[in-house]
């Protein structure tokens, strides 16, 4: 009898692919949760929705209930891979993403000549690509939960791949102290508990290395202007969307001192002709190409206005630049 592929449909409360829906808040404990958005994953067309709850007390953002370990497997299939970034290419060109890594990079410059540096959550590592224009002497090596970093290595991008999180099983005892810098661009959101990942990038990091973390912004008023087609939202892969000061709080609090906290350079201009993509991410054919002007002309305004949005709530993302304590 034919077979067909596993799909998960996320309708019961016993889903294999989501666990229990907690009652508190994951990053401080309160109780006072509220719905923030119920969507369904607008790339993959099937049954169900996902809920982000926000704690009233401390603002943190979160899936609710959460994808287990089986559901994060299923949306980390390289087939799902390569679909979203067939999106974001239509979104973000592939000179406007080299160009943002380096601009990036070059801000980074700031922390000197490292001798080796990890970028995690690194994918195709396109970063450490850019990176190397600005640190030539530097030895660049990635971490990925796809396999995409594999293929990295093997285009010479990094030095060593390294498969999976830092918090999976005896990853940060190997990799201990290797590292002067460590950088997780939009990684944090797609992790299952950040506040574990965060000290696991302390562990590997040398004493008196740097922690360069850039995630999204929640407090982004395109999130409240744009509902389920803010693409910073991007369920069901983002786990979790931390508030500035709670991060910051938490890197202090792990004995780190807080050298950068940068709302403007972060911001990706990328809002209004995502959230346009978005929308017609299951339309016709036909009904694309007659969408191609909206599309050019979001894209326009979010290139256009980034200048201005950047100084605004409307940045979409915020970059923590810290240095491990020597203690």
């Amino acid at each position: 009898m034919p077979t067909t592929p596993l799909t998960p449909q996320f309708t019961t409360p016993y889903d294999p692919f989501q666990e229990p829906r907690r009652e508190d808040c994951p990053w401080c404990g309160s109780r006072r949760l509220r719905t923030r958005l119920r969507a369904p994953d607008p790339l993959r067309h099937r049954a169900g929705t996902f809920t982000v709850d926000a704690c009233g007390d401390c603002g943190h953002a979160f899936q609710n209930p959460r994808l287990s370990a089986e559901g994060l497997a299923f949306f980390h299939r390289d087939y799902y891979e390569r679909q979203l970034e067939d999106f974001a290419a239509r979104v973000l060109s592939a000179r406007a993403v080299r160009r943002r890594h380096r601009a990036t990079a070059w801000r980074l410059s700031a922390l000197g000549e490292p001798e080796s540096w990890l970028d995690v959550g690194t994918g195709h590592a396109r970063f450490p690509e850019a990176a190397k224009e600005f640190f030539p002497y530097t030895s660049f090596d990635g971490l990925d939960p796809t396999a995409r970093v594999e293929q990295a290595l093997l285009e010479g991008r990094v030095e060593e791949a390294h498969r999976g999180y830092l918090t999976t099983p005896g990853m940060a005892a190997r990799l201990r102290a290797r590292y002067d810098v460590v950088t997780m661009f939009h990684h944090l959101e797609h992790t299952p508990d950040p506040r574990a990942e965060l000290r696991a990038a302390l562990t590997v990091l040398r004493p008196g290395g740097h922690l360069v973390v850039e995630v999204p912004d929640p407090a982004c008023l395109f999130a409240t202007l744009l509902g389920r087609w803010w693409l910073p939202y991007g369920q069901p892969r983002h786990l979790h969307l931390v508030p500035r000061a709670n991060l910051c709080a938490e890197l202090a609090g792990l004995g780190c001192a807080i050298l950068v906290v940068d709302r403007r350079s972060p911001h990706i201009p990328y809002d209004l002709s995502a959230a346009v993509a978005l929308s017609l991410a299951h339309a016709h054919p036909a009904l694309h190409l007659a969408a191609t002007p909206a599309l050019a002309l979001a894209s326009a305004l979010d290139h256009g206005g980034a200048p201005l949005v950047r100084r605004t709530r409307f940045s979409n993302a915020y970059r923590v630049v810290v240095r491990k304590g020597r203690g």
